[in-house]
């Protein structure tokens, strides 16, 4: 009877799990890959992922969340499986991308939903839900940097870079997109790094390898001084609109400090904080944890 029950309780917990599916959609002329699962009828949780990953970065977080919540995870241009024009052809600003996103919105007619940010998608996100305020039900920052203080000096090239855009400052960083900084990106920070999967540093390198990958890149790097430049707007959104916030840090994260996350608590004197003892790509060693009090936040918010 007690294997009966087991296996019982088994294949309900299977049959809790919806598939996931990997879409195409065109907007603007750009074909946009993205990941869908979870009930069509349920709140809907956006996921934004950062540099140099895609919506590979969630494989992990979106069976979790698809239990209960319509889950959807678009590669942004010049990322993963969606089209990566070259840069002579595409402008790659962090206004663009919010722009495909926002049309990317649009078309799946998205009205009400949640947004995770990370990383670069962060900007893009926060872009969104400034110009959106009446769609975002709530917003999951995890390493998803909106303020000065979370800064670390790793960024001091990149801003040398801001501050005098020339071709030598340019080709000064020509190393950002090396195996070498997305392997620091990966295992800085993490106390075991058998727990990172090299699947996913392998697949975030053979997009970074791809040949004009790294124009596109650095033009992104450049671009990144005007999300600095929106801060102030940010905090100004997050002030007027208080919107249900949860952060989710790697607390040894080498780009975006912890203080960049208590930041938001200026604003946002609610917003819920939860630390986790690891770097940047914080799901590839907390999916579940983090995947728990999503889960919970996520009862929270209206639909």
């Amino acid at each position: 009877m007690a294997q009966s029950n087991q296996k019982l309780h088994v294949n309900n917990h299977i049959m809790e799990n919806y598939p996931i599916h990997y879409r195409n959609i065109k907007v603007n002329d750009l074909n946009l890959f993205y990941r869908e699962a979870g009930p069509a009828d349920a709140p809907t949780i956006l996921l934004l992922h950062g540099y140099p990953t895609s919506s590979h970065m969630f494989r992990n977080l979106i069976p979790i969340l698809s239990k209960k919540y319509h889950v959807i995870a678009p590669d942004l241009p010049g990322f993963g499986y969606s089209d990566a024009p070259d840069h002579n052809r595409f402008s790659y600003t962090f206004d663009n991308l919010a722009g495909t996103v926002q049309a990317f919105v649009d078309k799946l007619e998205m009205k009400r939903f949640a947004v995770y940010i990370f990383d670069y998608g962060a900007p893009v996100g926060l872009r969104l839900a400034m110009n959106n305020p009446e769609k975002i039900t709530g917003i999951v920052s995890q390493n998803g940097n909106a303020y000065e203080e979370g800064l670390s000096d790793q960024w001091n090239p990149i801003q040398k870079y801001w501050k005098d855009p020339s071709q030598a400052n340019r080709l000064a960083l020509r190393n950002f997109v090396s195996e070498e900084v997305t392997l620091f990106q990966y295992q800085h920070g993490v106390s075991d790094p058998s727990l990172i999967a090299p699947e996913a540093y392998t697949l975030d390198q053979k997009s970074l390898d791809r040949p004009g990958n790294i124009e596109i890149q650095l033009d992104l790097v450049k671009d990144y001084r005007t999300n600095v430049a929106l801060y102030p707007k940010f905090h100004e959104y997050f002030r007027k609109y208080q919107p249900k916030l949860l952060l989710v840090w790697g607390n040894k994260d080498p780009y975006f400090l912890p203080a960049g996350a208590e930041a938001y608590k200026k604003d946002v004197p609610d917003a819920k904080l939860k630390f986790y003892d690891t770097g940047h790509f914080a799901l590839e060693t907390h999916a579940a944890e983090i995947g728990v009090e999503i889960f919970e936040f996520m009862r929270t918010l209206p639909r």
